[in-house]
This record gives C-alpha cells, structure tokens and sequence, in this order.
C-alpha cells in the first residue's frame, strides 16, 4: 500500500500539547472553521452590501457559536451516544474534557443538533436585536459550507467518522481495512460544492430566505449521497430500508428546506 493509503500510521492526531494538555488537530480545525466561517461574513457584507456592522455580527457570532456548540453536544448524545439517560442524569458530565483523570476534550457532536441549535440562537438574536431574520439566514448560508469544509477535514485528521470498507485505490486503512475517506468526500460536496454554487446563485437570489432554503437543499442532498459511503453510527446501524440515522434526518431537513423556499416565495413582499 501507499503512504496515502496508510496516512493513519504515519499522522498523530494531536497537533502539539500545551501546558500538559494534547491539542487536536481537530480542535485546530474546528477553530479554522468558526473563524473562516466569521471572516466569510465579513467578506459578504461588504462586498454585496449588507447592511450589518462588524459589531453586530461579532455579537451574532458569538450568541450562534453557543448555540450550535450546545446543540450539537445534546443532539449527539440524544441521538447517537447510547447513553442519553446517563448524561442527562450527570448533566455536569456532557461537557467534562477529562475521562478517569485524563484530558481528551470533548468528543461527540451532531451536525442537526447544531442546526437546532443555531436556529433557535438565530431566532434570539434577531429579536432582540430587530434584525431581519432570513437575511441574516442567507448570509449564513454562504458562510457556514465555507467553514465546514474545514470541520469535516477535522473529523479525518482526528481519525474518526470512518468511510465503509471498499476496495478502491484512494482508501483509507484503519485498523487493517481498507475504507472510504468519507470524511473528505463530505468536505468536497457537502462543504465546497455546496459553497460554490450558493456563491454563484446569490447574484439572482429574489428573495430574502432563499439562500438558506437552498442550502438546506442542496446541504441534505449531499449528505444523503455521502452517507453510503460512510460507516454507519456504532450501536444504531441502518435503520430502515438501507438508510442511517443520517439519510434520515437529511430527509426532514430537506422537505423543512422545501417548504421555507415556497413558503417564503409565496409571502415575499416586494
């Protein structure tokens, strides 16, 4: 095999330590991501003229980075950590970084739990604020695949969310199988293409919530797509014809997105 097909054996997960503490490479990305997906904003506001000061949107920043973080903690252990009950008992324990006396940061998180999450921090925000909500939905729209194609690239370097097995050339050995780098695949479509053809589309968007519809389009199809190549969730597995919990959760995201694009279409006031 190749040095590509044995990266695992050759690249350690954590980047450097600190102060006695290991630092993840995915930590390092995840940082990249949020900071990507806040200069993104930035870049959009100006170049298309929204008008949101830079203060505003570092407040916005701040109050949507608790909410997904929060969401996307209690969505992975609603949904995928077996031990929902466990947690929500010992609720000091979902975001404990330590594990008997060791520092591994913390681990688990959903990307629909997140979706939750920053919706209902959106939704604050914009009230208290007097902000029009679907425009700032749309500028996230264009922001948010930017900074997940460095998420996804996180999940990869830190060794998890493993491809299924295969037999082509590119894969991935883990554990002595052979697998799909899925992680990278979901960087690619579910992250860049999805950027790029909102960053076309914008010019000809008709209506504020129009972006924010589409991604959760486009966003779901690609998972859907992904997920076949992707190992299902340890402990849940496929769940009804052939489908992860995953291809199912994209599914109602998909026809919520649907629904948002007519529903905003029909009540657009010119």
């Amino acid at each position: 095999m190749s040095t590509w097909n044995n990266i695992y054996n050759h690249f350690d997960p954590i980047a450097f330590e600190l102060f006695g503490f290991s630092v993840h490479w995915y930590g390092l990305m995840y940082v990249l991501a949020l900071l990507s997906a806040l200069t993104a904003a930035k870049y959009f506001v100006k170049k298309d003229k929204i008008p949101i000061s830079d203060a505003l949107l570092d407040n916005y920043f701040f109050w949507v980075e608790i909410g997904v973080i929060l969401g996307a903690r209690l969505g992975y252990i609603a949904i995928y950590s077996g031990e929902a009950v466990y947690f929500f008992t010992h609720p000091w324990q979902i975001f404990n970084p330590f594990h008997n006396g060791e520092f591994v940061g913390i681990r688990g998180m959903s990307y629909h739990g997140a979706v939750i999450g920053f919706l209902l921090a959106t939704i604050l925000f914009c009230k208290k604020y007097k902000q029009n909500l679907w425009r700032l939905l749309d500028l996230c729209a264009l922001c948010i695949p930017f900074g997940y194609v460095f998420g996804r690239i996180g999940n990869f370097l830190n060794q998890e969310l493993f491809g299924r097995a295969t037999d082509v050339s590119w894969g991935i050995n883990v554990f002595g199988i052979l697998r799909h780098p899925s992680q990278l695949y979901e960087a690619a479509l579910e992250g860049l293409v999805v950027f790029l053809i909102l960053f076309f589309y914008r010019k000809f968007k008709k209506f504020d919530g129009e972006l924010i519809a589409l991604y959760a389009i486009l966003y779901t199809l690609a998972r859907f797509i992904c997920e076949f190549f992707r190992e299902p969730d340890a402990g849940i597995g496929l769940i009804i014809f052939g489908l992860s919990m995953g291809q199912l959760l994209s599914i109602f995201m998909f026809f919520g997105g649907i629904f948002a694009h007519f529903f905003l279409k029909k009540n657009y006031i010119k």
